[in-house]
């Protein structure tokens, strides 16, 4: 999906308004003031109506009589949405590396994709196999950091789509925002372990149409990115929790 901010003004402003919201730069509650923000983004009335209307559909803003338009409740926003995930990724802290988020991607990756794996191995097809070792040849080769970003989402794409599930291959827009994120921030750092036979052995039991294999190879795929993560900021305890971690847990992440 091609950032807002390429798509000219309207794209720009949707991306300012965006990021202040999600920032809290513009608290929840707050009523916005149009003639401000106008001034201030030197945009046409009509501009910075049509940007809000993105931010409305993605449930950030909203507008009453006699109240005007004003920041919903973060529990109203469509966290889901991959143009809201990208964006909580680029705000954070300027690098993008929020760790919270990063966390919570972990932990829906590991929720979905040992299971959807498991549907892969049993309705692969020959087409499948083809895309996930195309993505695998793209890994290995030489090149940079958005090189292997992309080879990484193409094979993760694959998987999803290899379940045959709709609804799966649609929960590529809830795990290649962060995924991107990570990959980049991973990719650029020195000594980063070597992706291609964590997932060489999740291909190979697709493949062998082996579930059991499939989940286990895609658990210890997942435990190599958290290691991966934890290199390069720590290893992060989320809130509430002693720190400690049974073995199924740590895979899980």
């Amino acid at each position: 999906m091609t950032p807002y901010a390429r798509r000219g003004v309207h794209g720009q402003t949707v991306e300012t308004l965006a990021r202040r919201v999600l920032s809290g730069e513009i608290p929840e509650g707050a009523t916005l003031d149009m003639a401000a923000l106008q001034s201030e983004l030197d945009v046409s009335l009509t501009a910075l109506r049509e940007s809000l209307k993105v931010l409305a559909a993605k449930g950030m803003v909203d507008a009453r009589q006699k109240r005007g338009t004003f920041v919903r409740p973060r529990s109203d926003w469509n966290l889901l949405d991959a143009d809201v995930l990208r964006w909580q990724f680029s705000e954070s802290d300027g690098t993008g590396a929020d760790p919270a988020l990063l966390r919570n991607l972990g932990e829906v990756r590991g929720i979905i994709e040992p299971a959807a794996v498991r549907l892969a191995a049993a309705r692969r097809t020959d087409a499948d196999l083809e895309a996930l070792e195309a993505a695998l040849t793209a890994m290995g080769q030489e090149g940079g950091a958005s090189d292997a970003v992309e080879a990484d989402l193409a094979f993760h794409r694959a998987l999803l789509a290899a379940t045959h599930n709709e609804l799966l291959e649609r929960m590529e827009m809830v795990i290649e925002s962060g995924l991107a994120q990570r990959d980049r921030l991973v990719h650029s750092a020195p000594h980063s372990e070597d992706p291609v036979p964590s997932h060489r052995a999740v291909l190979d039991a697709v493949r062998a149409r082996d579930p059991d294999g499939a989940e286990h190879a895609m658990r210890a795929l997942l435990d190599q990115a958290t290691r991966d993560l934890d290199k390069l900021s720590g290893p992060s305890t989320p809130e509430g929790t002693d720190g400690s971690t049974d073995e199924k847990d740590g895979q899980a992440q």
